[in-house]
């Protein structure tokens, strides 16, 4: 079962960036009562996209220049990098339904 992995500003680039796979980076933070509503369907998310897509969780507070340099003003932000560039970005809460809407065009299901 695919689970969602943390990245740091250090680790950003080889897991993400140069993934050849499609990966959505959840942008958060522990005080963040909207983040906390997003994890469990990001974890779906991740388990049912396991076959093509990687998920991983970006604390903004401990990885600053990360969040700067996408420029991540409001939490939760989705970003599903592809290619390693960003392909679509999802600020706030949103079902889950409407997330894999926004994703569809880039993951396929397994």
């Amino acid at each position: 079962m695919a689970t969602v992995s943390v990245v740091t500003d250090k680790e950003f680039e080889t897991q993400v960036l140069k993934s050849d796979t499609p990966v959505l980076v959840d942008f958060w933070a522990a005080w963040c009562s909207p983040c906390r509503m997003v994890a469990p369907i990001v974890e779906e998310i991740a388990k049912d996209y396991q076959d093509t897509l990687r998920v991983f969780k970006l604390d903004v507070d401990e990885n600053i220049d990360t969040a700067f340099k996408y420029q991540v003003q409001s939490i939760p932000t989705l970003i599903l990098f592809k290619d390693g560039k960003p392909a679509e970005r999802i600020v706030g809460f949103k079902p889950k339904e409407r997330l894999v809407a926004q994703l569809q065009p880039y993951i396929a299901a397994k």
